[in-house]
Parts: C-alpha cells; structure tokens; sequence
C-alpha cells in the first residue's frame, strides 16, 4: 500500500492546475459515489488529480489505478477498508474498468463502509458490462467530452473566453478579443488537432490511431463480450463510416459488407457511439430505448476524420461534423426534414461562407450557420462561435 501512495504522489506533483475541464464544476464532488466517464483521451485522470490537489485533504486522500500491480494480489473492497481504517475518507479510482468485477466490489465498498467517499472514473461504455451489480441507485454519473474550441483556445493560446450560452450564440452576443487574435485560423486549427487534450504532445495522430485501436481491439470487444473476428469488424465498419460520412446507414448492405446478420449491425453502430468514436443522428421521434431512428452517422470528432481518412476530408463534412459534436454536449440535437439540425424549436443550415438562405426560406426560428466568418448579422452565425457553449 505504501507503493501507492507513492506513485499518488509523484503522480500530484506531475499535475498542473493551470486550466481546469468544463466538467469539474458541475460535479457533486462529495456525494458518496461519483462517476466519470468519457472516451478515451478526453482527460478523466488529469480532472482527478487537479482536484485533488486543488481541494482536498492529501492525508485523507487515495488515488489508484485500477490496473496497478497492487490489484494482482489484493482487491478493491480490501484496499478501501485498510485505507479507511487508517484515517481515509477519499477514494479515487482511475479506469476502473481495467479492474475484474468492479462493479459489484464498488457496491460494496459503498454498502459496508458508508464513511468513504468513492470517485471512479472510465470507459464511456461501462454500462454495456454483463453480470455486474447494479450501481444506478447509488452513484451520480456525469459524462465527459473532448476539449471544445474555448477550452482548446484557452489551453493552446492562453486566450480565456467567457463560457457562452445557447442563447447567447442565437443572438450573436459572442466576445471574442477581434482586436488582439482572429478567430478562423485558430478554429482551423482545432478541427484538425484540438480535441484531445493531448495535442501538444508530438505525434498527435499516432496517439490519437493508438487511443482509437485501444477502444476498438479492447474497449469495446471486453464490454461486449465479442470474439476477434467480430472486433475486427468494428474496425471495417468504422473505416467505411469515415470514407463516407454524414452516412447514412442502409443495415442491408452493410450487413453484405461486413459478412454479419444484418440486426447486428445497429448493436456495432451503439457500440461505436457508446465508445465515443461515432455520433449518430437520430430523429425526434421516441422509440425503444427511447431513442428515435437513426437518419445519419457521424465521427464523433473531426479530428477523427483527419486522423482515419485516405484524403483530406471533405470540408461539409468536417462542418456539419464539428457542429453536431459541439451541441450534442449541452444540447439535444435532432435530425431536420428540411435542413441540417434542429435543436428543440431552432433549426440550423450548416454551409460556407456563401452559402444562402433558400433551405430555410419561411421556417420560423431558422438559421445558417457559416463557416469562414468572423461575425453573425440577424440569423446567420459564425460556425465557430458554436464552440464556446462549454
């Protein structure tokens, strides 16, 4: 146990607080039982130890890795009952779906030792685990994206913008310092390498390909208890998404593509979607699982695009593509019968910056969204603005 307070240690001092997650500050830190969960490289572990080192006790304080060597010979349940018993009463655990039977030792911990605290993060798909204990009574879940383009300009260029409202964007009410630094070269930038917290390290794309096969080949093959084979079929599946995306998915002739039953098809599409490496755009109606059909598939990020596709993506794509990643984290965003999107009772024609008004010519509460702008006017909105929502 000491070797973990060790690594704890060296791990908080290694961490900096110069800019903090969106995330953290609606997180109910002192409940009882929080999850955190996210794609991976989207910074869980770094929002960690930043509030650890920002507003805890260090003494009263733990935090493990759950695939550390220490689990080879001890569990999780013994570990949390030592350390409570030596004064602890904060647990934080990272990836903890590394760890054998998580779910029923958390459940556990949470029963039998009600003084201790438990944070945990993981893989946005835990709940596709089979046979665990039931946690959803228990725990306060809350879901984590990638950087948005405030957070990106914030990091990469020490620019520190208000967070701005929805509504806020729809009135073009944005504040941006124009007088210092321009916003579309920047915005370029971040379709390309700023989603990932990562992106100032070397080799972006190879950590971000390594990042995408670890969720294709491990991730989601464990939570969904599939064969090799199979895995590899996520990967051809993903790989025609990319080269084609918005795509709109026809189950029948992907089923021929990828040699599987066709009703398979939707389970390896929520997989990717559930992994973070998809979004998928549905309508507005509610069926089962209270989810409407599914009108186009998207990669979850553009930075995705560039890093998976043969040829330089194309830029419609990446627009719409950016637009819909961007709301899908404060809002719920729905396919639109006569244009791109509709959020609610607003509906938005994604486009260039010459693009017209005749999609949405008489429809109430409508806008164009442009691309390669710097200022909205009356119901035309700069692309990038959309990123300064979070």
């Amino acid at each position: 146990m000491e070797n973990l307070f060790r690594t704890f240690r060296l791990l908080l001092n290694n961490t900096t607080t110069d800019f903090i997650r969106y995330l953290h500050d609606q997180i109910s830190w002192n409940s009882r039982l929080v999850a955190i969960l996210g794609a991976r490289g989207v910074g869980k572990t770094t929002l960690l130890l930043q509030h650890i080192k920002l507003h805890d006790n260090i003494n009263e304080t733990l935090f493990v890795m759950a695939d550390d060597l220490y689990f080879s010979t001890n569990t999780l349940y013994d570990l949390a009952l030592k350390f409570y018993q030596q004064g602890g009463k904060k647990l934080y655990i990272d990836e903890i779906h590394k760890y054998q039977a998580w779910s029923r030792e958390i459940k556990n911990i949470y029963d039998q030792i009600p003084e201790l605290n438990v944070i945990y993060t993981g893989s946005s798909i835990l709940d596709l685990e089979q046979g665990g204990a039931d946690l959803s009574r228990r725990k306060l879940e809350y879901h984590m994206t990638g950087l948005s383009f405030r957070e990106y300009l914030n990091i990469a260029k020490n620019i520190k913008l208000p967070l701005h409202s929805f509504e806020d964007i729809l009135s073009n009410k944005i504040q941006f310092p124009y007088d210092k630094e321009r916003p579309l070269q920047l915005f370029k930038e971040y379709l390309q390498q700023g989603y990932y917290p990562f992106f100032k390290e070397d080799g972006y794309y190879i950590r971000l390909k390594s990042v995408l096969n670890q969720t294709l080949e491990n991730d989601i093959p464990h939570f969904a208890q599939m064969n090799i084979s199979t895995a590899q079929k996520l990967k051809r599946l993903l790989y025609i998404v990319a080269q084609s995306v918005p795509f709109k998915p026809n189950f029948s002739k992907l089923s021929r593509d990828l040699d599987v039953n066709r009703n398979f098809v939707p389970d390896l599409m929520f997989y990717l979607e559930k992994a973070g490496v998809i979004n998928q755009l549905r309508n507005d109606t509610k069926g089962i699982k209270l989810l409407g059909k599914v009108d186009k598939v998207y990669l979850n990020n553009t930075n995705l695009a560039y890093a998976i596709s043969d040829t330089i993506p194309d830029i419609g794509n990446v627009r719409e593509t950016v637009f819909f990643s961007l709301m899908r984290t404060t809002q719920e965003v729905t396919t639109s019968s006569v244009a791109d999107f509709n959020i609610g009772k607003y509906t938005f024609e994604i486009g260039g910056k010459n693009k017209a008004q005749k999609q949405i010519e008489g429809i109430e509460n409508a806008y164009v969204v442009k691309d390669d702008i710097e200022y909205g006017y009356k119901n035309i909105i700069p692309l990038w603005a959309f990123g300064l929502t979070y």
